[in-house]
């Protein structure tokens, strides 16, 4: 796969840490969250924008929180410690699964002329496929990096990097392949 890294963004889904049943911090996923914080750093290094889109829930009003309890409410959670947020990265609240319902991603995305979308995150099995599939509604051109992916609520990886793969037309990488990619 080739892509123009001048139309090229890096998409950080809800790669968060809360006090909640959802987002408490789980030592299972210390590789998980080392591999998230190591995309970042490249895709700040290949000098690709990088957006966070994380869920910014408001309890008492708020669908999703029917399903699965109040987590990831706005103000309580944080972008892991372990990734260098920087002071030119956008962060884009969200209150669905996908990070393109009701928020200003897909204006922002085009107001910076990207059409290619690296993705990384959790759940991927939920708001990574979705909005995984609401990019592909919109024509962007996606790419999952399998390692900074994770799925722990619901199905499997395998199916969801398979879902993204069949159904999204996603490219699926690796680490490795990604920074190879990065470096041309």
């Amino acid at each position: 796969m080739q892509f123009d890294p001048k139309r090229t963004a890096l998409l950080v889904i809800d790669a968060i840490d809360a006090d909640d049943t959802v987002y408490k911090p789980d030592p299972a996923q210390d590789t998980y969250r080392q591999n998230v914080a190591e995309v970042v750093n490249l895709c700040h290094e290949a000098h690709l924008p990088v957006l966070f889109c994380n869920d910014a829930h408001i309890p008492g009003i708020d669908h999703e929180l029917e399903l699965w309890g109040d987590h990831g409410i706005a103000g309580k959670s944080h972008i892991f410690p372990e990734i260098n947020v920087q002071d030119s990265d956008y962060i884009i609240p969200k209150r669905r699964y996908s990070g393109f319902f009701s928020t200003d991603l897909d204006l922002t995305l085009r107001e910076l002329n990207i059409d290619t979308l690296i993705t990384v995150g959790a759940d991927t099995n939920i708001c990574v496929l979705h909005t995984l599939a609401d990019a592909f509604y919109r024509n962007y051109k996606t790419v999952l990096v399998s390692d900074a992916t994770l799925t722990f609520l619901v199905g499997t990886q395998d199916q969801a990097i398979e879902r993204a793969q069949k159904c999204y037309g996603s490219t699926i990488v690796n680490m490795k392949t990604l920074g190879e990619l990065l470096k041309g």
